[in-house]
């Protein structure tokens, strides 16, 4: 039999993007108000439809310089002032995620340094960091006083599931560089490390196991005052990609 489209229901293919950042040293991601239906008014992680002439990793970085400016960037390569870590993270496909239609959401996760207010685009009308903790709240009020609502689709749980990508990945590799900028101190690493596992850190114990790693963090010879006090080393990150011994989180 010779192959008919129009045989086959519609079917879609979405990314969605987890991006976090830390602010004022909380986990934060990037969330967008919906202006269209479905799920008109309710938020939700930014995303968008993969263009006919889009592969899965053009659409997530796309959607990326849309919802924030920043490019994506190899997290092998050197920093860049206005670069993203961005790597998949798994992919949905619950029947009855999108009212619509039969839609596949390839979610990626997307990692940055301290960054400026976000600005809306494509179906959302507002756009605003929020601590992660109040994303993943399913009822009660948030900071500013607004009803919590869950997220839109199955977002809470694509969010979710992000969070514990970045949490569990800063253990053993140098993920937890990206939330820096390109030259940090490593009090400013470890108050990453803090926001991300939402715990404090003994100071000496952390600067022991980072800078114990050969090749995991580099001396750039500068020094910062910008934390207050005594000046304070300055490192960018190395290349070696692996902590070891890893940094395990402490239990909560």
């Amino acid at each position: 039999m010779p192959y008919d489209p129009s045989a086959f229901p519609p079917f879609a293919v979405t990314v969605d993007l987890v991006v976090l950042t830390v602010r004022r040293h909380a986990l934060c991601a990037l969330a967008v108000r919906r202006g269209e239906p479905p799920f008109q008014g309710r938020w939700a992680l930014p995303g968008g439809f993969v263009r006919p002439d889009e592969d899965l990793a053009q659409a997530a970085a796309r959607e990326l310089a849309e919802e924030t400016g920043l490019r994506a960037h190899d997290p092998g390569a050197p920093a860049q002032d206005n670069g993203a870590h961005l790597e998949q993270l798994a992919t949905y496909g619950d029947p009855k995620r999108d009212p619509r239609m039969r839609v596949v959401s390839v979610a990626h996760l997307a990692l940055a340094p301290d960054l400026p207010a976000p600005r809306a685009g494509g179906d959302a009308n507002i756009a605003r960091w929020a601590p992660v903790e109040e994303l993943l709240q399913q009822g009660g009020y948030a900071r500013d006083g607004e009803p919590v609502a869950p997220l839109a689709f199955d977002h809470a749980q694509i969010l979710a599931d992000g969070v514990e990508r970045a949490r569990s990945k800063i253990e053993y590799s140098s993920l937890a560089t990206a939330f820096c900028p390109p030259e940090f101190t490593v009090g400013e690493l470890r108050r990453v490390y803090e926001a991300v596992w939402g715990v404090a850190l003994d100071p000496r114990n952390f600067h022991r196991k980072v800078t114990g790693t050969p090749g995991f963090l580099v001396p750039t010879g500068g020094t910062t005052t910008r934390q207050g006090g005594r000046p304070a080393q300055l490192f960018r990150a190395g290349g070696a990609t692996l902590l070891n011994p890893p940094m395990l989180r402490p239990e909560v």
